[in-house]
């Protein structure tokens, strides 16, 4: 089933997607034994501050809908003219396995191409080994790996070449 997007720009809006995150991100949190004492910035405990924070800034978020139900959450920041970062990318844990998560990277690449970018960048939890090949499946590369003494766990970053070409003409995906 195909997937629409939509801003996340309300107060409700923020408050379904918080909720969306959180439950998403608590079976990654549960596998690999994270809890706000080792990993107080993982998304499992992201508070509606953090969202009203990245809206503040900018940063492009967006609920994840099928059937009119949301089911995830993507958020893509700009870093530089080529360079955006995907972050928070969420599905719910029972809407899994369905290609969704699929479709909002192809989302995502496609956002960043009608900014003009070149490259899609994430920082995934450098532990998750089945997450990582998942990406790479995805066209993503591993770039650098970094162990920050507050976290448990080696950050592993990953990026996506877009590249010129990659939607053809002059093409633009409408985002709004």
């Amino acid at each position: 089933m195909n997937l629409s997007f939509e801003p996340v720009v309300t107060e409700a809006n923020l408050i379904d997607s918080v909720n969306i995150i959180r439950k998403s991100f608590s079976t990654v949190a549960e596998q690999f034994g994270l809890t706000r004492e080792n990993a107080p910035t993982n998304p499992v405990f992201i508070e509606l501050k953090h969202l009203r924070k990245m809206q503040t800034k900018g940063i492009a978020m967006f609920g994840v809908f099928c059937a009119s139900v949301q089911i995830g959450f993507v958020a893509i920041e700009k870093n530089n003219a080529n360079e955006f970062y995907m972050e928070r990318l969420a599905v719910l844990p029972e809407q899994r396995h369905k290609g969704y998560g699929r479709q909002i990277v192809k989302y995502a690449s496609d956002y960043v191409i009608n900014q003009n970018g070149r490259e899609l960048l994430i920082s995934v939890l450098g532990t998750n080994e089945t997450l990582k090949s998942w990406y790479c499946e995805l066209g993503f590369t591993e770039f650098e790996t970094k162990y920050f003494s507050h976290l448990p766990f080696p950050v592993c970053y990953m990026k996506k070449h877009l590249g010129v070409g990659s939607l053809s003409g002059d093409f633009r995906v409408p985002f709004s």
